[in-house]
């Protein structure tokens, strides 16, 4: 199995070279896959491209695809997702760059893609679990999954997260380099397309920790974008029946 993981990134200097090192590390005990990694930049002021480019992986299994401009992590996980595809990896794992998801879980998390289409990397699953996050974002993340779940009756408990393993043809199958969410709606609407088709998903218990170092991009506009689209898909789902709903989310990716 060839796995690409995805970390997309915006000023992520301080943050990076910790990951890679680990990543690195993790490659050999990946038994019977190539594991490579593509950072996905929005040309970050901080130079974190030069500092990928400046690695001793560069060129062999880490690579970077640096984009204009700041865009957006939906925008950045599809570019690296076409990507993936167009060089035909079988699996692809999405990793936020600050330390906040357990690297060490993508073994796992890679031989549960054996038997599904979909593996996320769930806090809020018996075993599951976040560190250090304030109270705030706790209420937010429980609030933001309660009414996804609610709202689009979802069996997902982490509607919100953002590590996933996928299989390349669940990618296609989902459309998801055709959809236009970012942030935390990216991940919700990605999970609500994947169990309208049908699609194996997997939830494997990890602890999610606070990033100790750079700037968290999570703000009001997108949580509030990720409500708004939630209430929207929900809307369009009550004046659509069942079968041209599935007809529809197909029909977007061909």
């Amino acid at each position: 199995m060839r796995c690409l993981i995805l970390i997309p990134t915006y000023n992520e200097a301080a943050t990076l070279p910790a990951l890679l090192s680990t990543l690195s590390g993790l490659r050999p005990l990946v038994e019977s896959s190539a594991l490579d990694v593509l950072i996905v930049d929005d040309n970050s002021p901080d130079g974190t491209a030069d500092l990928v480019r400046a690695h001793d992986g560069f060129g062999d299994w880490l690579s970077v695809l640096v984009r204009t401009a700041k865009d957006g992590l939906g925008s950045a996980y599809r570019a690296g997702f076409s990507a993936a595809l167009a060089q035909g990896y079988d699996a692809v794992v999405q990793l936020d760059a600050d330390g906040s998801h357990p690297a060490a879980e993508i073994p796992a998390m890679l031989a549960l893609l054996r038997t599904h289409d979909v593996v996320i990397g769930s806090r809020y699953v018996r075993g599951g679990a976040t560190v250090n996050w304030p109270l705030r974002r706790r209420v937010l993340s429980w609030c933001a999954n309660a009414y996804a779940r609610r709202l689009l009756g979802l069996s997902t408990r982490d509607t919100t997260a953002g590590f996933r393993a996928w299989r390349a043809q669940a990618l296609i199958d989902a459309g998801v380099v055709r959809t236009t969410s970012n942030g935390y709606a990216f991940q919700v609407e990605n999970t609500w397309r994947c169990e309208r088709l049908g699609l194996r998903v997997a939830e494997h218990p990890i602890t999610f920790t606070e990033r100790t170092a750079g700037v968290s991009k999570m703000s009001p506009a997108v949580a509030a974008e990720a409500a708004a689209l939630v209430l929207r898909w929900r809307v369009s789902e009550r004046t659509m029946p069942r079968p041209a709903r599935s007809k529809a989310l197909l029909g977007q990716r061909s």
